[in-house]
């Protein structure tokens, strides 16, 4: 047990972040802070529960908080703040507010001149990232993608030039189609990392080209199933006058060889990377 006896809070509102799946991973603090406020703003409050009994955490009042709700769960809250309460902002796995409900909620406590006091711990993004091993010192967190595959590839259109890794989170339902529309738009050569059911019992994290994704997905159900983080890397910088030396040069050994013996030879020849030739290659081909 870790809640302090008695412990007293300030009149605030406490952003928690929750496990993301295993239920060991919650901080301290966090512990602490559920255990002290009056009231637990929850996305779902039956999942709350039982992480509050999983801690021992049994006699505080919950509050249902949702996308659906918000706005009017936002004026609540704020009148609880108002008479001296304090509350804690949950979602159902990680961050709140961070493609998940609770910015709403932010926003109306902070413009009401109360404080909002973030108490950090697990995020899927960050936790894919750190184990991805891709090495750009750069990433863009884009969360959800549209669901219908025209909006989807027209906001993977927008990204397409960025050189930074790209971070997406996908549901099993669509991850067969979303795949399809990142090969569509970025090509066949780019690296993406599957993090699958991160800290569960079926976590797992695989690595692969774009071109070879759906057929990895395809050859086992269970790589079809679970909570998805994306990582996608980003595209090779670009340089105008190589870019068209290189397409000359692409288009002429296309001609006459077969593509992978063509990037061979151009990576030889211009010195650029071989993913990068590679993608330009199947662009050229098309």
């Amino acid at each position: 047990m870790h809640i302090r006896a008695n412990q007293k809070i300030e009149s605030a509102l406490y952003v928690v972040a929750t496990p993301i799946g295993n239920l060991g991973d919650i901080t301290l603090r966090a512990l602490d802070v559920l255990g002290a406020v009056g009231v637990v703003a929850a996305e779902d409050t039956r999942n709350t529960r039982h992480l509050l009994q999983h801690h021992g955490i049994g006699d505080t009042k919950l509050l249902a908080l949702h996308q659906h709700n918000e706005r009017a769960r936002s004026e609540k809250i704020v009148t609880l703040l108002q008479q001296g309460k304090s509350v804690a902002l949950v979602t159902d796995a990680g961050t709140p507010a961070v493609s998940d409900p609770g910015a709403l909620l932010v926003g109306a406590v902070r413009a009401a001149g109360f404080r909002v006091i973030p108490i950090p711990g697990a995020s899927a993004a960050i936790a894919a990232l750190s184990a991805s091993g891709l090495a750009s010192p750069h990433f863009l967190f884009h969360g959800f993608l549209p669901n219908k595959s025209a909006a989807r590839r027209a906001a993977l259109q927008a990204l397409a030039d960025l050189s930074c890794t790209l971070v997406f989170y996908e549901a099993p339902h669509r991850i067969l189609e979303c795949v399809a529309d990142l090969h569509a738009v970025f090509g066949g050569a780019r690296e993406i990392v599957f993090a699958r059911e991160l800290t569960k019992l079926f976590e797992n994290i695989h690595r692969c080209t774009l071109g070879t994704a759906l057929d990895w997905l395809n050859r086992d159900p269970n790589n079809q199933r679970g909570e998805f983080v994306l990582l996608l890397s980003g595209a090779a910088p670009r340089n105008d006058d190589l870019d068209a030396q290189a397409e000359r040069v692409l288009a002429a050994l296309l001609s006459e060889l077969p593509l992978k013996q063509a990037v061979g030879l151009a990576v030889q020849i211009t010195g650029l990377n071989k993913n990068a030739l590679y993608g330009r290659a199947l662009a050229l081909k098309q």
